[in-house]
């Protein structure tokens, strides 16, 4: 289905409309209804309690949770999916808390960094759930998205999310989700793009230190970049004058592979491209190599040993990669360009065989104007990971059969 924009879902939850929000484009997605807390009415809550029929929620920050005293309901119990419910809260002196004015109120007053714990009472009839920091960078879910739209919208971080259930007070899913927003005419977006919208537009990557750092291959400068949300660091090699924003940049992103770049195995290509790289970059004496700490495509270090024990049971990388239940390529290019962003560069000549790379790192307010090949031959060990890269995930390489097809014949 075709999903809203994030920027026309922002400016509905600035105007204090309600919006829905559906875990991804996958059949079974449920949804919610939501809308910023400090915009809520008693209007919004009827609509609520009777279209959308779920149980009314109010998504708050980490901070705002604890400056009330909300607590989890149950602590140790849950997984990193499950919804963070805390004691459910009235507002003090409203009565009952059960009425839409009640519920309204008590919702707005979730959102008034004026009020203090003091100012509701346990139980209630308003169920806050705590959002994790980072947002939907940290979980995909609707708790998250509610917290996150507030903030990009300019309003307080505070929501209120309804889940939405059929006349049969089953969960809808995503088809009748799609019809409830189009009979109500609400914008519908899905929580993958907010996703994407925050890799594309925050900025959570900051420079942490940088030296000289002389190499057989010439004399750089590293830079060292800390990702704030997850601590991961990367660095950045860079030689030459590379701000001239008119000029492309030659550059190298290269995703960590402990074996082949500092053991040496005749697995991969990862060495031999390391290698290459810089080699080019200093002959060229001007360029960067982006240094990423995403080992094993992004599966890290104890799972790529593994996918290397099922690739020699005779599964190829992508077999093994969805065999321990990843998919065949995680890694994440946001954060690279955001690195290659703060650097200057705004053009660049990039050296990589993988077309995804070129998709990945182009928008970010990058432009990829040519696509350097870094190919070798194969060896028997690799010929066959080659092989797999080329055919299985489109990689441009015109010798990844050569051996292959060699000792095929031979053995033919």
């Amino acid at each position: 289905m075709k999903f809203d924009t994030i920027e026309q879902a922002i400016e509905d939850v600035k105007a204090g409309k309600m919006i829905v929000i559906v875990d991804d484009d996958d059949q079974r997605s449920k949804g919610d209804l939501m809308m910023a807390a400090e915009k809520i009415t008693p209007q919004d809550i009827g609509f609520m309690a009777t279209n959308a029929k779920g149980i009314i929620c109010a998504p708050v920050t980490q901070k705002r949770a604890r400056d009330l005293g909300l607590f989890l309901m149950v602590e140790g119990e849950r997984d990193g999916m499950q919804p963070a419910y805390t004691v459910s809260v009235d507002k003090k002196g409203i009565g009952s808390g059960i009425s839409a004015n009640a519920r309204a109120i008590t919702i707005k007053a979730l959102s008034d960094a004026s009020l203090t714990r003091d100012d509701f009472k346990r139980p209630g009839f308003v169920f806050p759930l705590i959002a994790k920091e980072g947002g939907v960078l940290k979980r995909a879910g609707n708790t998250e998205a509610a917290v996150d739209l507030a903030k990009l919208a300019g309003l307080t971080p505070a929501g209120v999310i309804c889940q939405v259930l059929d006349d049969s007070g089953e969960v809808m899913l995503l088809n009748g989700l799609e019809k409830f927003a189009q009979d109500h005419d609400l914008s519908i977006i899905s929580v993958a793009d907010l996703i994407k919208h925050r890799r594309v537009s925050d900025k959570h990557v900051t420079m942490a230190a940088k030296a000289k750092m002389q190499t057989e291959y010439g004399n750089f400068e590293i830079i060292a970049f800390e990702n704030s949300l997850s601590g991961e660091h990367h660095v950045a090699l860079v030689m030459g004058d590379i701000e001239n924003q008119d000029e492309p940049v030659l550059v190298r992103v290269h995703s960590e592979c402990l074996t082949g770049d500092a053991f040496h195995s005749l697995r991969c290509d990862c060495g031999q491209q390391l290698n290459a790289a810089l080699a080019q970059i200093g002959r060229e004496g001007r360029g960067v190599l982006l240094y990423m700490r995403q080992e094993g495509r992004g599966i890290g270090l104890v799972n790529k040993i593994k996918a290397y024990s099922l690739q020699d049971k005779g599964l190829d990388t992508v077999e093994a990669n969805v065999e321990l239940g990843f998919d065949p390529d995680l890694r994440d290019y946001g954060v690279g360009a955001q690195i290659l962003y703060s650097l200057g560069i705004r053009k660049m000549r990039l050296l990589t065989n993988n077309p995804t790379k070129v998709v990945g790192l182009s928008g970010y307010g990058l432009e990829v104007v040519e696509r350097v090949q870094i190919e070798f031959d194969p060896n028997e060990n690799n010929a066959f990971y080659m092989q797999t890269k080329k055919e299985k995930m489109g990689h441009f390489l015109e010798k990844s059969g050569v051996i292959l097809n060699t000792m095929e014949h031979q053995e033919g």
